[in-house]
């Protein structure tokens, strides 16, 4: 099953990642949070958000791509905010 995900960072709190993986999300999370993707180490740690299961590779891309977009970031930011008022 594939995943598509998205993290908030908790040193700069408006700093987001999305992400696709095949992994377990949490062990995905763990590794982002141990600096093993060179494109989150700098804004360790992580915290997962959201995600999605897809058992269709290419709907994965598809949304991992539309969360990257403009409109998908705006998404984004209103699931985010959505998130802070539960936390």
């Amino acid at each position: 099953m594939y995943k598509v995900y998205f993290l908030k960072s908790l040193r700069d709190k408006s700093k987001t990642y999305a992400g696709l993986t095949v992994k377990d999300i949490e062990f995905r999370l763990k590794e982002h949070n141990d600096g093993l993707s060179k494109y989150t180490k700098a804004n360790r740690p992580w915290r997962l958000v959201y995600f999605e299961n897809f058992y269709c590779k290419l709907c994965a891309d598809k949304r991992e791509q539309f969360l990257k977009s403009g409109f998908g970031y705006r998404l984004r930011k209103i699931i985010l905010e959505n998130y802070d008022k539960l936390e």
